[in-house]
């Protein structure tokens, strides 16, 4: 059972750390620990029955110090303005520690999204485009897909803004499907990266992956990607998936694709033929060669921490991990590759759509896909040689590598 934590706090003490370490005077780590705008908005939208219901959202640009605000929107029956606020400074140091032009920012609506119907759904992107319109642009902060929306609302979203310019703007939203100017790759960019970062952990560490067991908490399309690029790309195998109702598990492999159909077809990895039900604390304390936390936040907590058996851990989340439960895999000698980091994938290709929305010239998937392991890899390099320089866990050193870009433009650009 994942621990309540406040998302906002973890990543302010995680800042105040890296500060510290940095020897960052207490106006750059005041500015590093709070976001530049938060934009709060109340959107009436009109139902099916006839009805209209009002939906609260969010929009926060955390930092901008290295070019325009860039994340995700979530929708969420839960969702918080600090989960929001977390998320858009981990896309900071995201964007920071790939070494891309962009800032961090987030965006979500309080909604159900799985009660609301297509007219619905469109309804509620297009009110929330002409809520934010004012803070949006190539130049002020790119929103993309996240958690509960998809290349469709993105479509919508980026219609929205159009008309309210009357031009148009491809590059204010990316994520879009490919008929829209949307980047071939953008798809499994988010696993991909993360399972190229996995590759480039094991070889710094001598860890040989091919023919060993991988399993996976969360089996959204991270999850699934993950699944099948572990067997393609890695050789390695999967043994067990879960997602936030049922999972699935064979110690003898399951076959990567037949589950991740199985999936898409019947909603559920409950019943799927030749593996048992396994819980999502069961599947974190199994005997695997790599675990990938693919779902929400705090899933990993000081309570199942030192069940974790798993010599890489790969946080294709944003925020599996709570800090006491870092300091247990930290002593158990186990690689935490840190999740802005591990699914910076996602964020890479789509500055890869901006970059192809501005020239009008678009790429031929190859080309994606190498200049996407390219980053990956060096990003991982630069984070690895912090680690071994300063002997501190791979997530101090990405967060090092990250602050200190990002403090140094706030530096040379006289805010601080």
């Amino acid at each position: 059972m994942a621990t309540e934590r406040n998302p906002f706090e973890i990543a302010k003490a995680r800042i105040a750390k890296a500060a510290e370490a940095l020897n960052l005077d207490a106006a750059t780590t005041a500015l590093l620990s709070s976001p530049q705008r938060e934009v709060w908005v109340s959107l009436p939208v009109k139902m099916d029955d006839g009805s209209t219901k009002v939906f609260q959202g969010f929009r926060v640009q955390y930092n901008t110090a290295r070019g325009p605000a860039k994340g995700g929107i979530r929708w969420f029956p839960t969702e918080t303005i600090d989960t929001v606020r977390a998320l858009a400074c981990w896309m900071t140091w995201k964007t920071s520690v790939v070494d891309i032009p962009l800032g961090g920012g987030k965006g979500g609506i309080i909604c159900d999204p799985k009660s609301l119907s297509e007219t619905e759904k469109e309804r509620l992107a297009r009110a929330y485009i002409r809520a934010i319109a004012p803070v949006l642009g190539i130049t002020i902060d790119v929103p993309a897909p996240d958690v509960y929306t998809n290349g469709q609302i993105m479509a919508w979203m980026m219609d929205e803004f159009e008309k309210i310019q009357q031009e148009c703007h491809p590059g204010v939203i990316t994520g879009k499907p490919l008929a829209l100017g949307g980047s071939q790759g953008r798809g499994d960019a988010t696993a991909r990266g993360g399972v190229y970062c996995t590759r480039e952990c094991a070889k710094a560490y001598g860890i040989d992956l091919k023919g060993k067991t991988c399993a996976i908490q969360g089996f959204g399309n991270a999850g699934q990607f993950a699944a099948t690029l572990s067997e393609e790309l890695l050789g390695m195998k999967v043994v067990a998936a879960t997602d936030s109702k049922s999972g699935a598990y064979n110690p003898d492999g399951i076959d990567a694709k037949a589950l991740v159909d199985y999936k898409l077809k019947n909603g559920t990895l409950a019943g799927f033929p030749g593996a048992k039900p396994i819980t999502n604390d069961e599947l974190i304390a199994l005997d695997v060669a790599v675990l990938f936390p693919a779902a929400l936040e705090n899933m990993i907590t000081e309570e199942n921490a030192g069940t974790v058996k798993a010599q890489i851990i790969c946080e294709l989340a944003n925020g599996p991990t709570t800090p006491e439960a870092d300091k247990i895999i930290d002593a158990n000698g186990l690689h935490l590759i840190p999740d802005y980091l591990a699914n910076a994938g996602g964020v890479t290709v789509s500055y890869f759509e901006q970059c192809q929305n501005a020239q009008n010239y678009y790429w031929e998937l190859e080309e994606v896909q190498q200049r996407l392991d390219t980053k990956m890899t060096r990003a991982f390099k630069a984070v690895y040689e912090m680690s071994e320089a300063k002997k501190v866990s791979l997530r101090e050193a990405a967060y090092l590598v990250a602050i200190k870009r990002v403090a140094d433009a706030m530096k040379l650009r006289g805010w601080c």
